[in-house]
């Protein structure tokens, strides 16, 4: 783990399971939006269901990941106490990142800078996957092969599928580049 990122309450021991995709996963996110933009009013610039389960059609962990942008993500003082008080709980603490969840850990809300490379990274990782059905196809059987092993935490989880997301990501960003694809732009 890089020495950058904070874990609030240290390194957790957590069971990864992966679920073929549940078409219940968007009301969810919806359901989390909704107490997000609730918590924060203007100040959530952008809520987005991001992640595998933003993902038709993808096996993924049940965990709801949501993309929260703010206008500033280090000035934690205008918008996490307005998260907590809504029952999400800070996690991690990085550099243009914040993540903060729910109690029953089934949902992730990762908190970045309107407008940074942090949202952009997952805002087209998501789209690529939704449109290339082969690595979508790619990205499912590595994390169904990678669930069956036994991890420390989901962070080591999380860092073994950085070869191949980094590989993934390459061709979203040459799909990007001839589409002229733009994170305020929806796609279908």
């Amino acid at each position: 783990m890089a020495a950058d990122i904070e874990l609030i309450g240290g390194q957790e021991k957590r069971d990864i399971r992966v679920v073929p995709y549940d078409k219940a996963w968007p009301r969810r996110f919806a359901h989390e939006r909704d107490r997000i933009i609730a918590a924060l009013g203007p100040l959530a610039c952008r809520v987005d269901h991001i992640g595998s389960t933003a993902v038709p059609g993808l096996a993924a962990k049940p965990i709801i990941d949501i993309d929260l942008s703010v206008p500033n993500v280090d000035d934690e003082d205008t918008y996490l106490p307005q998260l907590i008080a809504a029952g999400y709980h800070l996690r991690v603490r990085q550099p243009g990142h914040r993540m903060v969840r729910t109690q029953d850990l089934d949902v992730h809300v990762h908190i970045c800078t309107a407008g940074s490379d942090w949202e952009r990274r997952h805002l087209l990782f998501r789209d690529w996957l939704r449109h290339d059905a082969d690595d979508r196809e790619l990205y499912g059987k590595m994390k169904q092969e990678l669930a069956a092993q036994d991890w420390p935490d989901m962070n080591a989880y999380a860092a073994t599928k950085s070869p191949l997301i980094a590989e993934i990501t390459e061709r979203a960003e040459a799909w990007a580049h001839s589409t002229q694809w733009h994170p305020n732009r929806p796609r279908a």
